[in-house]
């Protein structure tokens, strides 16, 4: 009787150290797809972040381009072209800036590893 206990016992430990064994590589793969989702999103918001950089950087230049064809009648066609050209590097400037080709500016008030 103790020997049909014992081999079910013994059954049933190989089963349950079985199945850990799939859970435990189910939880490996999947620590793994939540790693890749997160370099994903941080990739997603770094885009989204340079991005309206960049457009916002174009659309100030070109809005004070417009105003001050507004203002000074005299500038009128080149002021916009001026500043929105000078928007357009602005932009671009900050693109270098966040993605690390440029240093940041000395005025940012911010240190190298862009801390307070």
């Amino acid at each position: 009787m103790t020997d049909d206990r014992d081999e079910g016992l013994e059954q049933r430990r190989k089963r349950l150290t079985a199945e850990l064994a799939g859970k435990r590589a189910d939880d490996a793969a999947g620590v793994a797809r939540e790693e890749q989702s997160e370099a994903s999103r941080k990739g997603m918001a770094l885009g989204l972040k340079i991005s309206s950089e960049f457009i916002a950087a174009i659309a100030v230049g070109a809005m004070l381009g417009y105003v001050l064809g507004l203002v000074w009648p005299a500038s009128k066609p080149w002021g916009l072209i001026i500043l929105l050209l000078l928007g357009f590097c602005a932009g671009v400037l900050n693109v270098l800036r966040s993605v690390g080709m440029v240093a940041p500016s000395p005025f940012s008030g911010k240190d190298e590893a862009g801390k307070d």
